[in-house]
């Protein structure tokens, strides 16, 4: 049996259900290529019409597509070869390529299709995400880049390319669909039945088209008691959310849904914190703070000891509280913004931690909860980029250390110059509290030299015939090595004051 999703897939953008607004913004990206010549990055949920969109414009347009999937090799070599070839040249046709000058012909174009760039990583895709940053900036045919989760993509290729939502497609929307499926299948169904199945997958189109044929399966026809699909295992992403609780739900319902959402609840809070003013009005504003002053408390309380049965307190504060501040309920499209000191990556936050906890002489529980803020708030943006040098240096902070203390993007030249005189500077410092010990090994180079060339050498006849001035000689030595070990067992206590 052929797959549904396959033989209905959408063969012109019209067909396309559930994206309106998405759709529109993605056609004028097409018409008006010519002006811009920048790529374009569809994200969203799996399943809700992103890829299928790609080859209708293409169909639309009278474009070839080149596609390059999340199955292949994506390494550097692999997406020149290919997508880059193809971009830069000809068309599979063999005719020459309109090169986006203005005016030239866009039959002859060709879309090139990058699935899951948000997933270009690990060794078989090793140099591909640059690759593919370096081909959005030179291509001369149109580029569409596919992608789950937006923020997932490097902040190079984000700012390279222009971004449309594809948004989660609504049961109402869903139903038509299966609806149409049914008829051309010539299958009769129960309306509660295909309801049912648009409801329990949760805006996953594509999914909810699977289950249809997989409940019709040997029939035909399909009733609410031949739907045993339950809901899918799908965890609602974060801009939903922010809709739900910022536009949309009542407080009840937006409870549910930050249940529903695989983030923890600081996460949550710092993403709701983060766009909350981009959507009340100042007077829903002011209330929703109160609610997430109490979400802060709550947290807190967990990061101060360690009880997590605290959240719960902080998610009906920041979810339900926040929502129940609104007026009513919103409408249109806002461009959410991610927090201003979101991390890099968990494994990035532990690592500055203990960096810290063991400079510090302190526990990790008190580097997360008191030192890390104040680094961040002294260091924000890396200023004053003194104090921030200090920092680093003090911590051995790398590039994606520093960029997660102080905010800052960790490609940026300021965070590598910063990174760069840390590391000077700790050097510095070694061979100051060294205490001479690296004079002492540079004479002892010069002695052994002297010795190899000139057998004759007073010093060295010197040194042999008296035994007694050797011992006395290494007595003192090691009555030095034993005070500088001491004082660099104090240095290390010292902290971030060493640096300054």
């Amino acid at each position: 049996m052929a797959d549904w999703t396959e033989k209905y897939r959408p063969s012109t953008l019209s067909e396309v259900r559930g994206n309106d607004k998405a759709r529109d913004a993605f056609a004028e990206w097409a018409r008006s290529w010519d002006d811009h010549h920048e790529a374009v990055v569809l994200h969203g949920s799996p399943g809700v019409g992103k890829t299928s969109a790609a080859h209708a414009l293409a169909n639309d347009m009278g474009w070839e597509t080149v596609e390059l999937n999340a199955s292949d090799q994506r390494t550097a070599d692999v997406i020149e070869r290919f997508a880059g070839r193809a971009a830069r040249n000809a068309t599979l046709s063999g005719s020459a390529a309109g090169g986006g000058a203005a005016g030239g012909d866009t039959a002859s174009r060709q879309l090139v299709i990058v699935d899951e760039a948000d997933n270009i990583h690990g060794n078989y895709d090793r140099g591909g995400a640059s690759a593919i940053t370096k081909l959005v900036k030179e291509s001369g045919q149109p580029i569409v880049l596919i992608a789950n989760d937006y923020y997932d993509m490097s902040r190079g290729l984000r700012n390279a390319t222009q971004e449309i939502e594809f948004r989660d497609v609504s049961a109402r929307s869903i139903v038509p669909v299966l609806r149409d499926v049914c008829r051309k299948e010539g299958i009769e169904f129960d309306s509660d039945a295909l309801q049912r199945i648009a409801e329990g997958n949760r805006g996953d189109l594509r999914g909810a088209v699977n289950d249809l044929q997989a409940a019709t399966q040997g029939r035909d026809s399909i009733t609410v008691e031949d739907v045993v699909t339950g809901d899918r295992d799908k965890a609602l992403g974060l801009f939903p959310f922010l809709d739900a609780v910022l536009k949309e739900e009542s407080a009840e319902e937006a409870l549910r849904s930050a249940y529903a959402v695989d983030e923890t609840p600081d996460d949550l809070t710092a993403w709701i914190e983060n766009n909350v003013l981009d959507v009340y009005e100042p007077a829903a504003a002011v209330r929703a703070y109160d609610f997430l002053a109490n979400a802060d408390v709550w947290l807190g309380r967990v990061r101060a000891t360690q009880n997590y049965s605290y959240w719960r307190y902080a998610t009906d504060n920041a979810a339900a509280g926040v929502a129940s501040a609104r007026d009513g309920e919103k409408g249109g499209w806002t461009r959410y913004g991610r927090p201003q000191f979101w991390s890099s990556s968990d494994a990035t936050a532990d690592e500055v931690v203990d960096k810290i906890a063991a400079a510090s002489g302190c526990s990790v529980a008190t580097a997360r909860r008191e030192v890390l803020p104040f680094l961040k708030t002294v260091t924000h943006h890396c200023k004053p980029r003194e104090l921030t040098v200090a920092m680093a240096a003090a911590y051995d902070l790398d590039e994606a250390g520093v960029a997660f203390v102080t905010g800052s993007g960790e490609s940026t030249n300021k965070v590598a110059s910063i990174v760069e005189d840390a590391q000077a500077r700790r050097e510095e410092l070694i061979e100051e509290h060294a205490d001479g010990a690296f004079a002492h090994a540079a004479a002892d180079r010069r002695d052994d030299e002297s010795d190899s060339g000139a057998p004759d050498d007073p010093d060295r006849d010197g040194s042999e015939a008296t035994a007694d001035g050797s011992d006395q000689r290494d007595s003192a030595d090691g009555a030095a090595a034993d005070e500088a070990a001491d004082e660099e067992e104090d240095d290390d206590q010292a902290g971030l004051t060493d640096f300054m």
